[in-house]
């Protein structure tokens, strides 16, 4: 039954990496330009820091645009683009520009709402001591939704490794592509399962990695 896991252990350890490095390229990409492009729609909405209609709304239609794309039809939507940035269309690095798009405005959305759970009183007062708004976003915003933020990007890290998944149907490498290649079109059964429970593992490390540092950045936790 392990024979054909034997086998495949270095391509095994190779798709690891490979996931690995999509994962972590698209991650550093929503945590770089989502967690700005969330603060600023959160700064332009209605009521808050600088409002500002046309922008919030402009950012909320960008982000609402890719957002319901299928991640499969944008890998295909973008195969040019990917071209244009990676100089290929197949491998980890191809497959990292379409999920780094993705994750962009997938973790924006998060970052929103994470601002949103802080209270609108500590916002105020930090206005009202004239704090200026570079301040109030790194010190009274980010600081005081870290524990949300946290759970954010492991919501974002989790759902981008199934979306890694994914990128092996067109060449990008990885878990999934390995599984596709060896467990479905071979008919390795014992392959897609140790591949599967592979995904399963990695997802469960990241979730509960990622829950415990939220609980020990939560200040009501430390109340409690």
């Amino acid at each position: 039954m392990f024979d054909n896991i034997m086998l495949l252990l270095p391509e095994i350890k190779q798709s690891v990496i490979q996931t690995f490095m999509m994962v972590g390229i698209s991650l550093s990409a929503a945590v770089l330009f989502g967690t700005t492009l969330g603060v600023y729609v959160f700064m332009t909405d209605k009521g808050s820091i600088s409002p500002n209609r046309w922008v919030n709304r402009i950012l909320n239609y960008a982000i609402n645009l890719i957002r319901s794309f299928p991640f499969i039809i944008l890998l295909v939507v973008l195969i040019p683009f990917t071209r244009l940035v990676a100089g290929t269309t197949v491998g980890p690095l191809a497959a990292s520009v379409p999920l780094s798009i993705a994750a962009i405005p997938y973790f924006a959305r998060l970052v929103e709402q994470a601002l949103k759970d802080v209270p609108h009183g500590t916002i105020e007062a930090a206005i009202a001591l004239g704090a200026a708004k570079r301040y109030i976003i790194k010190d009274v915003l980010l600081n005081e939704a870290r524990s949300g933020l946290v759970l954010a990007l492991t919501v974002t890290a989790v759902s981008f490794i199934s979306y890694s998944a994914m990128a092996g149907i067109v060449g990008g490498g990885g878990i999934g592509d390995l599984a596709i290649r060896y467990g479905y079109y071979r008919f390795q059964t014992d392959v897609m399962i140790f591949m599967v429970l592979l995904l399963v593992l990695l997802v469960q490390l990241v979730q509960m990695t990622g829950s415990w540092i939220a609980r020990k950045l939560d200040r009501r936790h430390f109340q409690e």
